[in-house]
């Protein structure tokens, strides 16, 4: 199986702290990292370090999504909160689901939320990619 993987995160978020959050998401559906064949976010996270270290660090295509391109997939969990300072209900799901080319029903993971060692969160959705 082949998966897109959608992340968010508070603004310096440490490495560890994405890659665990990955780690833990991908357990939650029985993946491995080499299932993954792309990365995606808000483009207002093109220059978090953190989230480029993690995709070079697996080689994993990094694409990036406008908070009006967000906001226009269908989520199953939105957020007032994420919608307030990002302009967008969802950021992980939606961005999962663009670079998965599918909708709703290839989530394999919705929305996993971790905080880290270092108090910042992250959010990891997962998503089957369909061609």
């Amino acid at each position: 199986m082949r998966i897109a993987l959608g992340i968010g995160c508070d603004r310096g978020a440490a490495l560890q702290t994405l890659h665990t959050a990955v780690t833990q998401a991908l357990a939650q559906a029985s993946l491995a990292h080499e299932a993954v064949v792309v990365c995606a976010s808000i483009d207002k996270k093109s220059d978090e370090v953190a989230l480029v270290q993690l995709c070079t660090q697996y080689g994993w295509p990094l694409q990036f999504y406008s908070a009006i391109q967000l906001a226009g997939v269908a989520v199953p969990n939105p957020s007032e909160v994420v919608r307030k300072h990002m302009g967008t209900p969802a950021v992980a799901e939606a961005a999962a689901m663009l670079a998965a080319n599918s909708g709703i029903e290839s989530l394999l993971v919705e929305k996993y939320k971790y905080c880290g060692t270092d108090g910042k969160n992250a959010t990891v959705s997962i998503a089957r990619v369909e061609k």
